[in-house]
């Protein structure tokens, strides 16, 4: 199968038996339309809390959209920063949104352990490495997250971090301790199992096709088949179902490109003697991590624009070797695209209109931690009436404003790039 149909997670994805699409009517508590990340945490925190009649609905194959082809990186936070969050909200609201998150990453361990999801799972910390020369960047997030949210994060001198990173790239870093990556796919693939196992109905290739009120309840309609449920959860990221326009309104879908090289070998120590992932303190960043067989996985750039895997190897190229001069002549085996949906306002839409319907989407890059912590928010709340998702009511369905939304976003992106590159200017 072409590179461009698979890319690299979904070529090494862990094989299993495909759910059966839908089929027939049915009836079910709660119908979920989306097999990503949201929707799969959804799924397994409704079971874990002993709801058994739930349906998941995917489109094509679970993890198929941002779920299965982001970068793999677990961490607390959100796209919005912290700082934005606090002037926001104010501190101990702030603090405990920030706190959902931190708490999402100890259930992602737990969960890839009680369940033994195989998902090369690396739990090494994530290392914020500073692209400028000021420390100043440094010392302040990290006094920010210690005096605000009582998160500490590990200093890393230049001289110990290019031990670690063999760039002249970065200056100082730090290492955030509570973070993870993993195959993502991987993942997500396993927590389909777990739920399956725990009596979720599973079903791909089912494509929901209309959703309509149907007496006290809703009817949920695919191509073979419908089901009648008393609450729907729509959780379909950045790939829109078209089922409900005030959500879908709401989001910008925002494509992000990923790309994996050839196996290094040894020649991988050439750039990287830790184990854990890595990205910048640009706004325009980029992330990378090593691979279990000694590919570098590398990921950057945000655009409106889904590019083909020739032209998302030409740009990512031309960033990795910015930073590792010494893989000039690299070979790229996989380049890939994916949809995350954006909110104007930068964080996460988990809601409802209190009709039974039920949303989460809108993670912005961020996702691995905020869609389990949303997961466990609609979950208590559809199961047993917890008020916690509340916290997020700020936060609503804000139109996007498409397409002049999607001219916005991409007018910011390239001033934000602007911004680094007169920043790296001026430090000459």
């Amino acid at each position: 199968m072409p590179e461009a149909t698979v890319g690299y997670y979904r070529a090494t994805a862990t094989a299993y038996a495909p759910f059966a699409p839908l089929q027939g009517r049915h009836d079910a508590r709660v119908v979920i339309v989306g097999g990503g990340y949201a929707g799969l945490n959804t799924a397994l925190g409704l079971a874990e809390r002993g709801v058994r009649d739930v349906v998941l609905l995917e489109r094509e194959r679970i993890g198929h959209g941002a779920s299965g082809r982001n970068g793999g990186f677990a961490f607390a936070g959100y796209s919005l920063g912290e700082e934005a969050l606090v002037a926001k909200l104010g501190r101990i609201a702030a603090r405990e949104l920030f706190q959902h998150t931190v708490r999402a990453v100890e259930l992602i361990r737990r969960r890839i352990a009680e369940y033994a999801i195989t998902c090369d799972v690396v739990d090494h910390g994530v290392i914020w490495a500073n692209w400028f020369r000021d420390p100043e960047i440094l010392s302040a997030r990290r006094r920010f997250l210690a005096e605000q949210f009582g998160v500490e994060w590990e200093w890393l001198p230049k001289a110990y971090l290019r031990e670690l990173v063999r760039s002249p790239r970065y200056s100082d870093g730090l290492l955030e301790r509570n973070a993870l990556h993993m195959h993502p796919l991987n993942y997500a693939i396993g927590l389909a199992q777990a739920a399956a196992g725990r009596g979720v109905r599973i079903h791909e290739t089912s494509g929901v096709r209309a959703l309509a009120r149907d007496g006290a309840g809703w009817r949920v309609a695919t191509a073979d088949g419908e089901v009648h449920a008393e609450q729907v959860v729509l959780a379909c990221g950045g790939y829109l179902a078209g089922l409900e326009r005030k959500v879908d309104r709401a989001v910008l879908p925002i494509a992000t490109y990923v790309m994996a090289t050839e196996p290094l070998g040894e020649r991988l120590r050439e750039c990287l003697t830790t184990s854990a992932a890595i990205y910048d303190t640009r706004f325009a960043f980029d992330y990378y991590r090593p691979l279990k067989d000694t590919r570098l996985l590398w990921g950057g750039r945000i655009s409106i624009l889904d590019r083909s895997p020739a032209q998302v190897r030409r740009l990512l190229t031309r960033d990795l070797l910015k930073v590792f001069p010494q893989l000039a002549g690299v070979k790229i085996d996989y380049a890939w695209s994916g949809l995350m949906s954006y909110a104007r306002h930068k964080m996460p839409q988990i809601g409802t209109a209190g009709d039974g319907l039920w949303w989460a989407q809108a993670f912005g890059g961020h996702g691995v931690a905020p869609t389990t912590a949303a997961g466990e928010l609609l979950a208590a709340a559809i199961a047993e009436g917890d008020p916690a998702w509340r916290a997020f009511g700020t936060f609503g369905l804000t139109a996007a404003f498409r397409p002049a939304g999607f001219l916005a976003a991409q007018a910011s992106y390239w001033w934000a790039e602007l911004r680094d590159l007169l920043r790296e200017v001026l430090e000459g």
